[in-house]
C-alpha cells in the first residue's frame, strides 16, 4: 500500500483557478477521480446546483458528467440542512461525500495520525490500497 511519503512525492500540476478553459475542464481530460480536500460549503452549494463558475467547479461537473469518481472533503461543522441537501444532492449525482471528521476508534496519539487516517480514507473511497492507519479487526477474543 501506499505510505505518506509515496503520496506526498507522486507528480502533480497546479492549476490557475480562474482558467476554466484548462485541459481540466474537458470531459477529454484522462484521469480516474477527482479529490477536493478541503471542500467549502459554497463549493459544495455550487456543484451541487450545476454551477461551475470557476475551474474548480466546471472539473468538478465535468467528473460527475462523465460518471467518474468525485469525492468532496467537506469541512465545515455543524451543518445545516441545506448543507445535508447538498450533500444529498450530490450523492445521488455520484460524488462520495467524505467529511474531514477524524476517527479515534483506533487511538491516536499524535496529529500526523489523524491526518493519516483522513488521507487513508480517502484512498480507501478511490480504491487505492494503503496501509496509513490501522485497521478495525473486530473486539480481541477472550
Amino acid at each position: 500500500g501506499l505510505t505518506m511519503v509515496q503520496l506526498t512525492q507522486m507528480v502533480h500540476k497546479i492549476y490557475d483557478v480562474n482558467r476554466i478553459d484548462s485541459a481540466i475542464a474537458s470531459g477529454s481530460f484522462p484521469c480516474e477521480s477527482m479529490v477536493i480536500v478541503p471542500c467549502s460549503m459554497k463549493t459544495l452549494g455550487s456543484l451541487a446546483n450545476g454551477i461551475a463558475g470557476n475551474l474548480l467547479t466546471r472539473a468538478a461537473d465535468v467528473t460527475l458528467k462523465e460518471g467518474r469518481k468525485l469525492i468532496l472533503v467537506t469541512r465545515e461543522t455543524p451543518v445545516h440542512a441545506i448543507h445535508l441537501e447538498n450533500m444529498l444532492k450530490l450523492s445521488h449525482a455520484g460524488a462520495r461525500i467524505v467529511p474531514a471528521c477524524p476517527g479515534f476508534y483506533h487511538r491516536p496519539k499524535t496529529i500526523e495520525e489523524l491526518v493519516d487516517m483522513l488521507v487513508g480514507k480517502i484512498c480507501d473511497a478511490l480504491n487505492v490500497d494503503n496501509d496509513l492507519f490501522e485497521r478495525w479487526t473486530g473486539p480481541d477474543e477472550i
